[in-house]
């Protein structure tokens, strides 16, 4: 077998500027939002052109959400750009579509507020994205614009998409799964190694993340069995905007990995380049999105878009002394006034609050290195630690372990916790394992995908 390398970039979220990035409404959506949005046409057309200068691959996946939210000026931009990274570089790409693909009321700013622009229906994508994998099929399903397209002579790339003309991240059929065990047969028959891309993880990110209905693909567990029990043990995804690579193993004791890639306009942003080695070893390494041309107040991109990240999450924070509605809304609780009186005065005494200060009010030990820390510092760098992966927060260490024994305490209530498809999980194994990296790297490893 040939090695292949290849390129996996996810939610370019590409945002043509000129529809309109500006204006008080803009500001105040963007404090409370992860990914950039007027720098995403600069930092695309970077991305872009580090792929096209690159000389380490001559293939690139892109894992959905190629747009920010369907709008029409957007999808015919950027498919402009990939057509011209195809013509002038020769390389070939290759697309699946998601959710903020397809959006017919999508959302702009100018100073006058926010406006709907044209938006996009699911079924006009094709027209757009034709040209970066569908045209090289060897099989199609147009109801899921889902395709089996070869990279080389001897891998074979699934990508599959959970929408469809009528809904959104649907739960995959009886007659889909079929579709896609008999593409994975005919690889096998065809002799061809195949790896299988889709825009949202199989396997939670990080285990908290199991918690949220939106984190994952509906009903996963079946699409593992049916991928990896027929010879398919690795999938590229996006999404949740993090990096990490995880691994299970079906009843039959077939491997199977599902690497997430952050996005590239939000941090952390990162471009995964892959090596298939032979049939049974994948090396995985991540690259930092390359800097970009923007008023950036002297910051490096990577810097910029961290600090983006983490005013997001300052926001979060503020808000819950500051404006306990929106602190409501963004957890999707009903908010009443007795409510958010509660809420304000817990935001206060957190936002005022070192580490030490709420370890006493737990009757927890805390290490001296830390007791004058500000809480809502720490808390900004373990949610920031999730989404970069490789967290640091592990036994052994002075703020792991602190973290450690406030979850402990909190085990006994959390006794009947189950995950979005009603599977039970143990709250303090979870929290332990999303707050510390005990498993694989999540930024560069190499991957045993057979025996």
């Amino acid at each position: 077998m040939n090695e292949l390398r290849f390129f996996v970039i996810t939610d370019t979220h590409y945002f043509r500027n000129a529809l309109g990035a500006s204006g008080k409404e803009y500001d105040d959506f963007m404090s409370f939002e992860q990914k950039c949005f007027a720098e995403t046409e600069a930092i695309n057309k970077a991305v872009l052109r580090y792929l096209a200068e690159s000389g380490e691959a001559d293939i690139v996946l892109i894992a959905g959400d190629l747009s920010f939210d369907g709008e029409r000026e957007s999808h015919r931009d950027f498919s402009r750009l990939l057509h011209e990274l195809q013509e002038k570089s020769g390389k070939k790409v290759f697309v699946v579509t998601a959710g903020h693909d397809c959006n017919e009321t999508p959302r702009a700013f100018n100073d006058a507020g926010r406006y709907i622009p044209q938006g996009t229906a699911f079924g006009e994508l094709y027209d757009f994205y034709q040209d970066f994998g569908y045209d090289r099929a060897v099989a199609f399903d147009r109801t899921h614009m889902s395709y089996v397209a070869d990279l080389s002579e001897d891998v074979r790339l699934l990508a599959i998409c959970n929408d469809t003309a009528e809904a959104r991240h649907v739960t995959y059929s009886d007659e889909f799964l079929r579709w896609i065990e008999a593409q994975a047969q005919k690889a096998q028959a065809d002799g061809k190694m195949m790896i299988a891309m889709e825009h949202y993880p199989v396997l939670p990110g990080q285990p908290v993340f199991a918690l949220i209905d939106d984190a994952r693909q509906k009903d996963s567990r079946r699409l593992i069995e049916t991928l990896a029990d027929n010879g398919v043990h690795l999938i590229f995804t996006g999404h949740m905007h993090n990096q990490s690579v995880n691994v299970t193993h079906t009843a039959k004791g077939n491997v199977f990995y599902d690497v997430c890639t952050g996005s590239t306009i939000g941090h952390p942003a990162y471009i995964r380049l892959v090596t298939i080695r032979d049939a049974a070893t994948v090396s995985v390494r991540s690259i930092p999105v390359p800097d970009f041309d923007w008023d950036k107040n002297g910051l490096t991109g990577e810097a910029y878009l961290k600090r983006q990240f983490e005013r997001m999450i300052r926001s979060i924070l503020d808000s819950i002394e500051h404006d306990p509605p929106r602190f409501l809304g963004k957890l999707h609780i009903k908010s009443t006034p007795a409510i958010q009186r509660l809420v304000r005065f817990l935001g206060k005494k957190l936002n005022a609050a070192t580490v030490g200060q709420i370890a006493r009010l737990l009757c927890l030990r805390c290490d001296p290195s830390i007791r004058d820390d500000a809480f809502t510092e720490f808390m900004i760098d373990v949610v920031r630690s999730v989404f970069e992966g490789n967290q640091p927060y592990v036994e052994g260490t002075p703020k792991g372990d602190l973290l450690l024994r406030v979850f402990k305490r909190l085990r006994p209530f959390l006794r009947n916790l189950k995950d979005t498809e009603g599977e039970p999980l143990d709250f303090y194994e979870t929290i332990k394992h999303t707050i510390g990296n005990y498993g694989l790297d999540d930024c560069n490893t190499v991957l045993v995908t057979a025996d």
